[in-house]
């Protein structure tokens, strides 16, 4: 039988989009997986990216209870196209993608990221890194053929082939001499941080990293079972439990991050932890950055701090992150890098440190957060709360109204897109006024971000891929920024029809 990607969208109900294939575990069945990876896969061929012939394709999985099924799909769908499967294992999605860019090969991740326990997902990576949106629509374009008789039944996955699946540890290790092989051994010295490992599929890289580096490390917290860690909504118990250990001992930093280890949390030595637009900033201050790319949802204090040549807004998604630090090098930018509002940091060219490079590693990553604030801190004599207190006076909040369809959404927005200019302004006074003043500027490129005489933001965006209406806020207070995106929140509610 014949299905295109396109159909087997509607069909099975796992979206494709920026974050690759997701859904529940239970929709996610072994011919679901299958179609998308050999979609993937022939994408690659369609564009002239990969030839069959024995060429290896890497795979890594995070830690939840579906991984292990989803991952035997995905390495059937390999080895029936006539490439080598290799199992790298339980690894961050960093590691896997690092591990094909340096052998230019393809590297899918099974991981859902920061979801739901009972959801999982497939990431795509090329050769060269992500998928861009380019690729997203030449997959969703390809036919797949699949016998029917190829599947047992709809959830489990009977595998004919009788050779060993070996387990390569080669992508951890190199994972881990990333980071061991450029920054001094002993650069953590006389620090204490405490990793936070929840389920993250990375808690043992992390903590043989910062050891490695001379760190006092204390593991906190492990988990067997999944928790859904999300470094941009975190929950009310993490942000208590960072406090709990800050009271209980002396931390330098605390660290962590999401299920597959690719957004990163850290926390000042009062157990607080930093929004990721913020560890961006000072991230990308201590690797010397000349050119700096973030979504326009992100903290305007990387602006005002001065401290980078060039900032280019984009729309939200990595995707667009990446091509704009691909933009950024073209134009002959040195140290390029960007980061998302989730903390993930990405870099697109080599970075010189301690006279060692840095490899560029243009998909998110956390562990270059995680070091570069805590040695920003140590160079400059300062405690991680001192970092934060020295960037201008900038905080943001951000909320989302669940089961909002997106054609109201859509109905919200032209409000602010009459296509004039006063009219839109004039109109968001009439809504938004009474909390913030004039409008004096609204920005659509993803969504609409007006800003106001106050220098208050309100930033409306649907999700592309759920029914859910999202807003971002930013203020000159923390206090301020949480009322307004509270006072935003009753707003959009009562505009629901």
């Amino acid at each position: 039988m014949e299905i295109k990607v396109q159909d087997l969208m509607i069909r099975s109900g796992v979206k494709f989009g920026t974050s690759g294939a997701r859904g529940l575990a239970d929709d996610m069945t072994d011919f679901v997986c299958y179609v998308y990876t050999r979609g993937f896969l022939q994408h690659l061929e369609s564009v002239g990216e990969l030839e069959p012939g024995g060429t290896e394709v890497a795979i890594a999985g995070d830690l939840r209870q579906s991984t292990d099924r989803i991952m035997q799909a995905v390495r059937r769908a390999t080895a029936d196209m006539g490439y080598t499967p290799v199992n790298c294992g339980r690894l961050p999605s960093p590691a896997v993608a690092l591990y094909g860019i340096v052998n230019h090969i393809p590297a899918i991740m099974v991981t859902g990221s920061h979801i739901p326990a009972d959801r999982n997902g497939i990431k795509f990576n090329k050769s060269a890194g992500e998928i861009l949106k380019a690729d997203e629509a030449g997959i969703r374009r390809q036919s797949v053929n699949v016998e029917e008789t190829l599947f047992e039944d709809a959830k489990s996955f009977s595998s004919p082939l009788d050779e060993k699946w070996i387990l390569s540890g080669v992508a951890r290790e190199m994972y881990v001499r990333r980071y061991l092989d450029v920054f001094p051994s002993d650069c953590l010295a006389d620090m204490r941080i405490g990793v936070y490992q929840h389920s993250a599929v990375g808690r043992d890289i992390i903590l043989e990293i910062v050891k490695g580096l001379g760190a006092g490390a204390v593991a906190l917290d492990r988990s067997d079972t999944f928790i859904p860690v999300d470094t941009e909504a975190i929950r009310p118990e993490d942000v208590e439990l960072a406090r709990k250990w800050a009271a209980e001992d002396s931390y330098d930093a605390i660290i962590s991050t999401d299920g597959d280890s690719d957004r990163p949390l850290i926390a000042d030595e009062k157990g607080r932890w930093l929004r990721g637009d913020v560890a961006g900033i000072l991230c990308a201050k201590y690797l010397g950055a000349d050119s700096v790319s973030t979504p326009v949802s992100c903290n305007s204090a990387v602006e005002k701090s001065g401290y980078f040549h060039t900032v280019s807004r984009t729309r939200i998604g990595s995707p667009f992150v990446i091509a704009s630090m691909m933009e950024a090098s073209e134009s002959g930018a040195q140290a390029v890098v960007g980061y998302e509002a989730n903390g993930g940091f990405l870099t697109n060219s080599d970075i010189s440190l301690f006279a060692r490079t840095l490899r560029a590693l243009p998909t998110r990553d956390a562990v270059i957060i995680h070091l570069s604030i805590i040695l920003l801190a140590s160079q400059e004599g300062k405690k991680l709360s001192e970092l934060i207190d020295d960037l201008p006076e900038r905080y943001t909040a951000s909320d989302r109204l669940k089961d909002f369809p997106q054609e109201e959404s859509k109905s919200i927005l032209e409000l602010f897109d009459s296509g004039d200019a006063g009219k839109d302004r004039t109109k968001a006074d009439d809504v938004f006024g009474a909390l913030c003043g004039n409008c004096r500027d609204i920005d659509r490129t993803d969504g609409v971000r007006m800003t106001f005489d106050s220098d208050e933001v309100v930033h409306l965006r649907p999700s592309g891929n759920a029914p859910e209406f999202r807003c971002y806020n930013e203020a000159a207070t923390p206090n301020r920024a949480g009322e307004l995106n509270t006072a935003c929140m009753k707003i959009l509610a009562s505009m629901k029809s």
